[in-house]
């Protein structure tokens, strides 16, 4: 089944202590791309410069990724720069240019619109609830947000928090969503009041909880929460697109399976886990775009030894 991505590809500038890049490959909707690009078929709805050249599109046609949606305006791509030198779990921000991604109108080709599956990429939240009213027919919807629409634009995230399935944020976003700093709390503040079916908050390296409510699972009365670990990692080269990566693996093998469980559900939080222990090995995309099958399924039994008994 054919998942539908909207957000950003961009070219981040990143120093860590492990070296610096400049403009690699990078954005939301990039890492989401490729990392579910494993496991189903993905269409792209971004937008980039004339920077952006044949090179940068191949990698993600490689990936089998289709690009139709991809709008190529005059001007430069959004560009971000910043570092992560003090602490590998917070980015801090040189510099960020939008250039072409200020003016983004999410377009939909007609060859788009019988997608199933319908991922919201971190945007403005105006524009993602465009992009789900254009497509109501899509079987699942999940959507990601960040702290910015969150503290000054919450009246115009609500309507599209109470469109999804899923939602993908962070803890100190379910925080700030959720109005106490206790993750519990703050998950059933989020279902209850704000109306997605469901929540994975995303932990960094301490992994990451799904919370349910009676709606998600058709046939099913529901689940408990569910805690996927992190892989413990020696070296973290690069965590700018950590949570997109987790957020491509887990909606991927949701959208490789005939219908949604609590099963399926827990195991596309293993192989989020995953994909972004693959992403943060290298800078930008570099390890995404030369993954195996093999070795994602090899970290997927890892997983599974390092968080069960037997």
């Amino acid at each position: 089944m054919s998942i539908l991505v909207v957000g950003s590809v961009a070219f981040d500038t990143i120093e860590t202590p492990y070296g610096k890049r400049e403009r690699c490959l990078g954005g939301a909707a990039t890492h989401f791309a490729l990392a579910a690009s494993y496991f189903t078929q993905v269409r792209m709805i971004a937008v980039v410069g004339e920077d952006f050249t044949a090179e940068h599109e191949a990698v993600l046609r490689r990936r089998g990724i289709d690009t139709l949606g991809l709008e190529h305006a005059k001007g430069k791509s959004f560009h971000w720069s910043g570092d992560y030198l003090e602490d590998l779990n917070a980015a801090h921000t040189r510099q960020t240019d939008l250039n072409v991604f200020q003016e983004f109108d999410p377009k939909i080709p007609a060859g788009y619109m019988d997608s199933k599956y319908l991922f919201l990429a971190n945007i403005d939240p105006v524009l993602q609830l465009r992009v789900r009213k254009l497509m109501p027919k899509v079987r699942m919807v999940c959507g990601d947000t960040m702290n910015y629409w969150i503290s000054a634009h919450l009246e115009k995230l609500k309507p599209v928090l109470a469109e999804l399935d899923v939602l993908l944020i962070n803890d100190g976003e379910a925080a700030m969503l959720g109005g106490v700093k206790n993750t519990v709390r703050a998950a059933e503040h989020i279902l209850t009041e704000l109306g997605p079916k469901a929540v994975v908050i995303k932990h960094g390296e301490y992994g990451a909880t799904g919370f349910f409510s009676k709606r998600i699972f058709a046939g099913h009365k529901g689940a408990r929460p569910f805690r996927a670990p992190a892989l413990p990692l020696a070296d973290v080269v690069d965590p700018t697109g950590a949570g997109d990566s987790f957020a491509g693996g887990f909606y991927g093998y949701i959208a490789s399976q005939p219908e949604l469980t609590p099963t399926v559900f827990r195991t596309a939080m293993f192989y989020g886990g995953v994909m972004g222990s693959f992403a943060v090995e290298r800078f930008g995309t570099e390890r995404l775009q030369n993954v195996t099958k093999a070795e994602i399924e090899e970290r997927f039994s890892l997983f599974r030894e390092i968080s069960h008994l037997e």
